[in-house]
């Protein structure tokens, strides 16, 4: 069964029984005895000449388990991974209206780290290597509108408290794929982030590694990206490249 479905699954129209058959490797009738109990069920379709598709109840499951899909749940094996290879602390955020909101987060497991953001914290998109990957996923109209709305307030001198600044820096971010906190937020704190899409290729969260600016890595930002496309192949995400 799961042979011809995934048969199913890589042509783009209808299949005929000889052609599941042979990509299968199972006996016609064997096949043909499978796929009657497959469209009894839905789970495939008989089309009028004799070939066949997948079929509706698929659909139906998917959506099923796409609304039961929690990010959280399925980032936080990934985030502990990250971890405990680079010895600092990993956050998962998610956008709400103007502000960036921490999901999770895992301890630096060192003394001197001063949290800034605990899990539940809010902070402006702009502020952050986690929202900024948000802003860059808008359109530029919509970061304008932003900016008017919310004035673009900075937290230290390192801010992008202007339009012209903050699109400079999220056309990098587009280029890239990365994002970064360069002391933004909060004085003598780096951060850097990476998006995490959905089966839509929609950016539903993100990632990022914070630490103190004196033991900032370069190599995090390959580990952070890596990280994030792993949690979106886990939610469903298949990157086309060019």
């Amino acid at each position: 069964m799961m042979s011809l479905l995934d048969a199913l699954a890589q042509v783009p129209d209808a299949a005929s029984l000889k052609q599941l058959a042979t990509a299968t490797e199972l006996h016609p009738s064997t096949a043909h005895r499978i796929l009657a109990a497959m469209c009894n069920a839905r789970f495939v379709e008989r089309q009028d000449a004799g070939t066949y598709r997948l079929g509706i109840r698929l659909l139906e499951l998917g959506n099923i388990v796409k609304s039961r899909i929690n990010v959280r749940e399925v980032a936080l094996p990934f985030m502990q991974e990250l971890h405990e290879k680079i010895g600092e602390a990993i956050n998962l955020g998610a956008r709400h209206d103007d502000e960036i909101v921490y999901l999770e987060r895992t301890s630096s497991g060192r003394s001197l780290v001063r949290v800034v953001y605990l899990v539940g914290g809010r902070a402006p998109l702009h502020l952050t290597s986690l929202g900024k990957l948000f802003l860059a996923a808008d359109g530029t109209q919509k970061v304008r509108d932003y900016a008017r709305r919310t004035g673009l307030p900075g937290k230290t001198p390192h801010s992008l408290t202007t339009l012209e600044a903050l699109e400079k820096e999220l056309d990098k971010v587009r280029r890239h794929g990365i994002a970064y906190d360069d002391e933004e937020a909060e004085l003598g704190l780096k951060c850097v982030a990476a998006p995490i899409h959905d089966d839509e290729g929609q950016v539903v969260a993100a990632l990022s590694v914070s630490a103190p600016a004196d033991r900032h890595n370069p190599e995090w930002a390959r580990q952070v990206q890596e990280t994030a496309n792993a949690v979106s192949q886990a939610l469903g995400y298949v990157h086309h490249r060019n």
